[in-house]
């Protein structure tokens, strides 16, 4: 069976963190978010890729090559955005060998069961399959309605709070039938989920499917934050590359994943639900939790690191406190002493010297 990725771009707040790689190569738990998605797909029964490539597309074809994980991977490239829909007719004949196709959102972490899903798209006997899954509040994303038989009945966008049709939203996981790419137009920027499923709706050949397990669109740093510990959590272990690069009196909480070549030094404090990647260095007398280091950083002296995201190569001097939301860009330097308040965004290669205590954005 075949799957196609669309790897898309940056979610908008996302966009800060990292001049060198796409989204989907961001770590979690100390693996590439596209790894973690590519492993359930090969156990799900998936043994080729089409990856629908545009932006920093060099960095995903470097780290991937022809093949990982035992699968087959290939590379369809788009010259500008098509959509959603655009990249499945542009890869259309990788796709059509009579077989239905996976079609997956490449910024998105779940652990859905994806041969369950493809057994009741076969079930079902539609030309698609949305994979749905239920959440306490439809309005920030669209709501799904269904019939007794599965039928998608209706979408509806960003509903009003009470308003919706049910808890069930779009997953960005579809099953498709080669006869969907009749539906498509060619050559354009299309969106499947307002151009295409509401036809195939309206005729009758498109169900949803209710997905159990964990879900998240990695789009702004609080769903990127989450991901993380979800993973972690779902192994409940500390994993570490090199343990005597670590002071004996340093602590570090499950569940963590700590990379190789990192140094920690004495009384430090890490984790639970922390990533620390390649080569970091934390200082002496740190605390760091709920958050994502990338590789390279340098962390000084007292340091503080709560509900953060810190971009590669970034250096925070001592006694430097960054809290709750933040997002640090690379090559980042923070200087003695600052405190970086809640929900405060710095691009790359800024230096900054005084604290912020007010969310916002530095370019």
């Amino acid at each position: 069976m075949k799957a196609l990725i669309l790897a898309g771009g940056f979610g908008t707040r996302l966009r800060p963190l990292s001049c060198t790689r796409p989204k989907m190569l961001f770590p979690l738990a100390n693996q590439a978010l596209l790894d973690w998605t590519l492993r359930r797909l090969a156990d799900g029964g998936v043994d080729t890729i089409i990856l629908a490539v545009n932006y920093m597309a060099e960095a995903l074809v470097r780290y991937y090559g022809p093949t990982k994980f035992d699968l087959g991977i290939i590379y369809s490239r788009e010259e500008r955005p098509l959509g959603t829909g655009g990249p499945i007719k542009k890869a259309a004949d990788l796709l059509t060998d009579g077989d239905p196709f996976l079609v997956l959102n490449g910024d998105i972490i779940s652990n859905i069961n994806y041969r369950r899903l493809v057994e009741y798209h076969k079930e079902k006997g539609g030309l698609a399959t949305i994979a749905l899954i239920r959440v306490p509040d439809p309005s920030r994303y669209g709501a799904v309605e269904l019939d007794a038989e599965g039928h998608v009945l209706r979408f509806v966008e960003k509903p009003e709070k009470g308003e919706a049709p049910s808890n069930l939203i779009n997953a960005g996981i579809y099953v498709v039938e080669k006869d969907v790419l009749d539906y498509i137009p060619d050559g354009r920027k299309v969106s499947t989920e307002k151009e295409v499923f509401p036809i195939l709706a309206e005729e009758g050949k498109l169900y949803g499917f209710e997905a159990h397990g964990f879900w998240v669109d990695i789009g702004v740093p609080e769903a990127y934050l989450e991901a993380n510990r979800l993973i972690l959590e779902s192994h409940r272990e500390v994993t570490m590359g090199e343990r005597d690069a670590v002071d004996e009196s340093a602590e570090i909480l499950e569940p963590s994943s700590i990379g190789t070549g990192v140094r920690v030094g004495a009384n430090s404090v890490i984790g639970p639900n922390t990533s620390i990647s390649d080569h970091v260095h934390v200082g002496q007398g740190c605390r760091i939790e709920n958050s994502i280091i990338f590789q390279g950083t340098t962390i000084g002296d007292y340091s503080s690191v709560k509900n953060a995201i810190i971009g590669e190569n970034a250096t925070l001097e001592k006694w430097v406190k960054v809290e709750s939301g933040s997002l640090i860009g690379d090559y980042v330097t923070i200087t003695d002493g600052v405190t970086i308040t809640q929900g405060v965004t710095i691009c790359p290669s800024k230096t900054v010297s005084e604290s912020i205590l007010q969310p916002r954005q530095v370019m």
